[in-house]
């Protein structure tokens, strides 16, 4: 007879979220910097973030991030990963993100406006159509 499973039963592993935030955020503003992202970019893929949150962030990446701050990292880091992969001309993996794209998802509109929406589900997306390109695995 099967047993019913319980919460006590079904365990989720526990994210360390302060051990994750700097090295989160260092390669976060890497990334910004490979992409051009402005400020203003950079604090609505954060999760948009007042500016004084943004600058001790950038002053001092040893904080504890909020789990969605730290999951919209883990969709650029992805996103990046992807095009490098996809891509293997940096300039070119780099550049990607600004450029019109008439796949679906985009409508000829570049991944990078489709990511900037605020939403992090369209961080997702973006991950999703870059993984589906690379035959669904990285």
């Amino acid at each position: 007879m099967a047993v019913p499973l319980s919460s006590s039963t079904l365990t989720t592993p526990v994210l360390d979220r302060k051990a994750l935030s700097g090295p989160a955020l260092r390669t976060f503003f890497r990334i910004a910097d490979r992409w051009g992202l402005s400020v203003d970019e950079q604090k609505t893929l954060l999760g948009m973030v007042s500016s004084s949150t943004f600058y001790k962030w950038k002053r001092d990446p040893q904080v504890t991030l909020p789990l969605d701050t730290l999951e919209r990292i883990s969709y650029i880091l992805g996103i990046y990963k992807a095009l490098q992969i996809l891509l293997p001309d940096e300039q070119a993996a780099d550049a990607w993100v600004r450029k019109p794209n008439h796949a679906p998802p985009f409508g000829g509109t570049s991944a990078l406006t489709r990511m900037l929406s605020g939403h992090v589900s369209d961080l997702y997306v973006v991950r999703q159509y870059l993984d589906a390109q690379l035959g669904g695995w990285v």
